[in-house]
Parts: C-alpha cells; sequence; structure tokens
C-alpha cells in the first residue's frame, strides 16, 4: 500500500513532466515557418494533434492540483461526493481521482 507522501511524489512528478510537455508544444506551435500551402496543410493537421494533446494534458493537469489540493487539506483518498474511502486500486490506476466507483461519471 503506497503512502500518502508516495502518492504525492508521484503526482508532483507527473505534473513537471505535463508542464513540460505543455511548454514543448508551445515550442512546436511557435516554430512553424511553412511556406508553400502544402508544407502549410501539413503543419496544420499537426497543430490539431497537438492542440488534442495541449488540451488533455491541461486537463490532467487540472485533475492532478486539485489532488494535490486534497492531500494538504487531509481529503486525498476520500471520494469527494460521498466521502466514502477511494480504494487503494483505484488509486493505482487514477492517482488523482476525486471519485470512488460509484460516484464516477459515466461516459
Amino acid at each position: 500500500m503506497k503512502s500518502v507522501a508516495e502518492r504525492k511524489a508521484a503526482l508532483v512528478a507527473r505534473q513537471a513532466d505535463l508542464l513540460a510537455r505543455i511548454a514543448g508544444i508551445g515550442a512546436e506551435f511557435d516554430s512553424h515557418e511553412a511556406k508553400d500551402w502544402e508544407e502549410m496543410a501539413t503543419e496544420r493537421e499537426v497543430d490539431e494533434v497537438l492542440e488534442d494533446l495541449g488540451q488533455s494534458a491541461q486537463v490532467e493537469l487540472r485533475m492532478i492540483e486539485a489532488a494535490l489540493t486534497r492531500i494538504e487539506e487531509g481529503e486525498y483518498g476520500y471520494c469527494v461526493q460521498c466521502g466514502t474511502e477511494i480504494s487503494q486500486e483505484r488509486l493505482d490506476l487514477l492517482p488523482a481521482t476525486p471519485f470512488c466507483p460509484d460516484c464516477a461519471p459515466s461516459k
């Protein structure tokens, strides 16, 4: 069973990875200098993929920040909706999750 300190360290490490990814995506956007229509079309396709990656990184980053706040407040590992303890197995798979399986929104 992982301690809260171990989970916090893992979340902080993932946060740093995501921030680096976002910075890299921004740099990639800034580096495009297409000269003809074909290159511009290819760059636009790449930009769309990068934009999607950046958006998913931003969502995960917000979840991590919320989890770190819950850790600081002593509420990490408990469902924000019903208050029950979230299983260690679920936290192993989704360390930033704020919900138990019963309260998690279904997709």
